[in-house]
């Protein structure tokens, strides 16, 4: 059983409080990604986890087990650290093979590991040659290698990825996640990256300031967030945000340059007092923005003729931004809903999936 209970975890800094009160539950075999801007303090939970840093208030308890006194070694983890940390001299089987023969590992287990480790991670090939002859793939697989090939209770991933470029970050992405399903095991890993987060993640943890802003399964934030932070976090392109009024008399999202795009009747039940006006900031994906079809629109689905002002093809996508109450806002379309900037364009906006914020607490409520 290796389940992972954090409970009101503080760590000071001297006047910075990097960690904020965390409160998390991790299940036993579950891969949950830490997830936040630098400075949010992911690292810093996972250091603690680990047993890098010591905690000021709080519990942290792994199978069961309160944790906070222990070091590292009596914790039973296993870390894949940012940097590799891999020692030049030695061949890719003995980096593999250190902590197996540290803790006395008799020979022959630590043949049949390392080599069974190697094989899983297609990496069985180098295992006589020296890191300065490896790429950073292979350099990241062997620092996976070492970690997993002790049974550990806990595996932790301090932003592996970040120094890889795109092609072998999105390559390593799915040999991790692929590696989470043969292994079972529970596996806690810390990116900046919101794609990295959303592809791997069986619960994503987002953090801000210190403190968990909201967590889930990776759709549930995308499609139900709970704060505009949380909105404008995840998605790429970002989420867009426009300043707006909220009518409950007529249903509409009144904007500043005189467009009015009318809410769903039941999902203005739920945030219309039944008086007056009320200022919201209204969310909007580019993907609910779409090319208006011939044959009609479907409820809760909006027109709104825009003149597109810049023009980003991606191949099978085409980004084009344009004016909506005051705010430039992204669509994304098929990739030849529009060819060049200028052109005028009928779009359809889906405000059944558009999200509205309370401007002066950045809650959403709807």
């Amino acid at each position: 059983m290796a389940d992972l209970r954090i409970t009101g975890l503080h760590k000071h800094f001297g006047n910075v409080h990097a960690v904020r009160g965390v409160d998390l539950q991790i299940a036993d075999g579950e891969f949950t990604v830490l997830v936040g801007q630098s400075g949010c303090g992911k690292s810093t939970l996972l250091r603690a986890i680990a047993g890098l840093e010591d905690i000021d208030a709080g519990t942290i308890a792994i199978g069961g087990n309160v944790v906070n006194d222990d070091p590292p070694h009596r914790r039973d983890i296993a870390m894949v650290f940012q940097n590799y940390a891999l020692y030049p001299y030695m061949t890719v089987f003995e980096n593999i093979a250190f902590g197996l023969r540290a803790r006395g590992t008799p020979g022959a287990e630590v043949q049949t590991k390392v080599q069974q480790t190697a094989r899983l991670l297609a990496i069985d090939h180098l295992l006589a040659r020296h890191p300065r002859q490896l790429s950073g793939g292979q350099l990241q697989r062997v620092a996976i290698g070492r970690a997993i090939v002790r049974d550990a209770r806990l595996y932790l991933f301090d932003e592996p990825l970040s120094n890889l470029d795109a092609q072998l970050r999105d390559e390593m992405r799915g040999e991790i996640k692929r590696l989470h399903q043969e292994l079972n095991k529970t596996m806690v890993y810390v990116t900046h990256d919101q794609i990295e987060a959303m592809t791997m993640a069986d619960r994503i943890v987002l953090m801000r300031d210190g403190r968990v802003e909201q967590q889930g399964a990776p759709l549930d934030l995308y499609e139900r967030p709970a704060t505009r932070y949380v909105a404008g976090f995840l998605g790429s392109p970002p989420m867009n945000f426009i300043e707006a009024t909220l009518s409950s008399r007529d249903g509409g999202v009144h904007l500043s340059d005189g467009s009015v795009l009318e809410l769903p009747a039941a999902r203005l039940q739920r945030v219309g007092d039944g008086h007056g006006d009320r200022a919201v900031v209204l969310g909007v994906r580019p993907e609910h923005i779409s090319r208006a079809a011939v044959n009609g629109l479907r409820p809760g689905v909006v027109a709104h003729l825009a003149q597109i002002n810049l023009v980003q093809p991606t191949g099978a996508r085409t980004y084009a931004t344009f004016g909506l109450g005051g705010t430039a806002v992204v669509a994304e379309l098929q990739a030849h809903d529009v060819s060049q900037p200028g052109e005028r364009v009928e779009l359809a906006i889906d405000m059944n999936r558009a999200v509205l914020i309370d401007p002066s607490t950045e809650r959403v409520i709807s």
